[in-house]
């Protein structure tokens, strides 16, 4: 399995909750995706020659309870930075997500990427 790395918790304005104005959401987001594009390039991981298991624990910064529906949204510009890192069409995902019960100061998204298997039922 591949390491794992950390992302930066993704703005408050890239919710899909927060009622913000479309240029601040806009540049909100290009600026979390060029923040993840860095660091998942830093983070040197293999291409996955596939379909990629995107596993993403969301370490809120927090106690606050928070729906996975609404991180993954927030998310959607880092998996599109994620994805330009390594050069795949992100469509190749196949995304696994939790909210961690503990917190860290900010917030954080804990990646970590995998070739996917797919099992039969």
């Amino acid at each position: 399995m591949t390491d794992a790395f950390m992302l930066p918790w993704p703005p408050k304005a890239l919710s899909p909750n927060a009622r913000t104005h479309w240029a601040t959401k806009s540049k909100a987001a290009k600026a979390y995706r060029a923040a993840c594009f860095l660091l998942c390039r830093k983070a040197a991981l293999p291409v996955p020659q596939g379909r990629a298991l995107l596993s993403l624990e969301f370490i809120p910064p927090d106690r606050r309870r928070r729906d996975d529906d609404n991180c993954i949204a927030a998310f959607k510009s880092g998996r599109d930075g994620v994805a330009q890192a390594l050069g795949i069409d992100d469509s190749r995902f196949v995304t696994q997500q939790q909210i961690s019960e503990e917190t860290i100061k900010g917030g954080a998204v804990r990646v970590r990427i995998t070739e996917y298997v797919e099992t039969s039922v």
